[in-house]
């Protein structure tokens, strides 16, 4: 579903421009540099409202954390968040997650975060997914060897799909669970995670790491995606 766009956005998003990076690429190959307090860098792709990215941040003072969102209208909400809980170590990029590689170079991002990320069911759309052969060479282009993916979904489709790929790909999975919360709430929870927990929802869960046989765009072309339609998870 479609966000609406928030009342008076554009003076919110004006209010929160400190918590934004308004030239990412201009950072690219000295994010370490520019942010030298910091002992590591981790990036969520897609933070809606905030909720996973704040309560992490808070976890760890010491970790610069970059969240990317391409929805300002979700995106305004999340800063708005940070800024009321005073946060000093989130960042926030207005961009599309296909654009990785201009705004980062190998190894600048120890770890990714995916959460809860649009299925797009149907076949023709699966190079859409974030967990896509050409979305996973793009994060093994900024991750070093050892860094990270988690990956977290209620979509039982979708996470099969995701695991298929990620191993093709050479990434080493553990961690894997179909049921995270099974024996009680673990981690950090998004706000669609706190929702779908609530509801008895099944949140299934990952981590990848990658390995000297994980490809990125060195690689070459990544594989065309063909049978790669989804079914509704909940109706499995």
């Amino acid at each position: 579903m479609r966000m609406r766009k928030k009342p008076n956005l554009d003076v919110r998003m004006d209010n929160c421009a400190e918590l934004m990076i308004a030239e990412p690429r201009a950072l690219r190959g000295s994010w370490r540099e520019s942010f030298p307090d910091y002992t590591e860098i981790r990036l969520e792709i897609g933070c809606g409202k905030g909720r996973f990215t704040a309560e992490t941040a808070k976890i760890h003072p010491d970790i610069l954390f970059l969240a990317i969102e391409k929805v300002q209208s979700a995106m305004v909400m999340a800063m708005e968040r940070v800024q009321k809980e005073g946060l000093q170590n989130i960042r926030f990029i207005d961009a599309d997650a296909a654009g990785l590689g201009e705004m980062f170079s190998n190894g600048e991002i120890s770890r990714i975060y995916l959460n809860f990320c649009d299925p797009w069911p149907k076949s023709r759309d699966a190079k859409f997914r974030l967990t896509a052969p050409a979305f996973l060479r793009s994060y093994a282009d900024v991750l070093p060897l050892g860094g990270e993916i988690h990956f977290k979904t209620d979509n039982l489709p979708l996470f099969q799909w995701s695991e298929e790929m990620l191993e093709r790909e050479g990434w080493t999975l553990q961690a894997v669970t179909l049921d995270l919360h099974e024996n009680g709430t673990i981690g950090v929870l998004t706000d669609y995670e706190a929702r779908f927990a609530a509801e008895g929802v099944p949140i299934k869960r990952l981590e990848a790491t990658k390995t000297s046989s994980t490809k990125d765009h060195s690689a070459g072309t990544p594989p065309r995606l063909r049978n790669a339609a989804l079914s509704d998870a909940r109706n499995c």
